[in-house]
Order: structure tokens, then sequence, then C-alpha cells
């Protein structure tokens, strides 16, 4: 009821995730991607607050029948955090990170 579009994004967009107080050029995805959906390849909508519903299904938005008690306030989001979802992530971004571990083995020819 009620629920506040943060943000729409378009599918394929590399700056979506930044915002006019951080310039950092960076997904929408975390790094690694979102835990049992996995990396986002479609157009897709930020919501506050909860949705019910099973996870990658349609998801349906219609006006609220009941208007807001209060007037809303305007949006002004700050920062998005796209640091790793799984376990305790640090980085915002593959660069960030590359250049804080240096080269790994994995990355070696």
């Amino acid at each position: 009821m009620n629920k506040r579009i943060y943000r729409i994004g378009k599918a394929g967009q590399a700056n979506d995730a930044s915002t006019e107080f951080d310039y950092t050029e960076k997904s929408i995805t975390p790094i690694g991607g979102f835990p049992h959906y996995g990396v986002i390849t479609q157009d897709w909508l930020m919501l506050k607050g909860c949705t019910v519903g099973v996870k990658k299904r349609v998801l349906t938005l219609r006006k609220a029948i009941y208007p807001p008690r209060n007037k809303p306030t305007p949006l002004n989001l700050k920062f998005i955090d796209t640091s790793s979802k799984f376990g305790h992530g640090r980085f915002q971004t593959l660069k960030e990170k590359q250049a804080f571990m240096g080269t790994l083995k994995k990355d070696q020819k």
C-alpha cells in the first residue's frame, strides 16, 4: 500500500546506480549478483519496502485506493549500495576491488 518508487532503470544502462552526490560509475547489480536472483538484464524498478510474490515473477502496480495520509517529501537519493550481498561485501565496483587486492593468482596468465 502506497509504495514509493525511488528509481526506474532501463536495461543496458552502464551508469544507473550513480546519484547527484556519488559520481562513481557503477551498475545497479552488486558484485556477484543479487542472492537467489543473479544479474539484472532487463528494465528494473527500485521500490521502498517489501513486496509480496515469488522471485522473478511479474509484479503489478496500480494507483493507491487510499491516498497517503502525509504529503510525500521530495525524494533525494544520496547513495546506492552496490557492494556484494554475499557475506561482508565492502567494494562498490570491480575496479575498486582490484585496486585494493592487487593482481590475484586467478587473474595471472
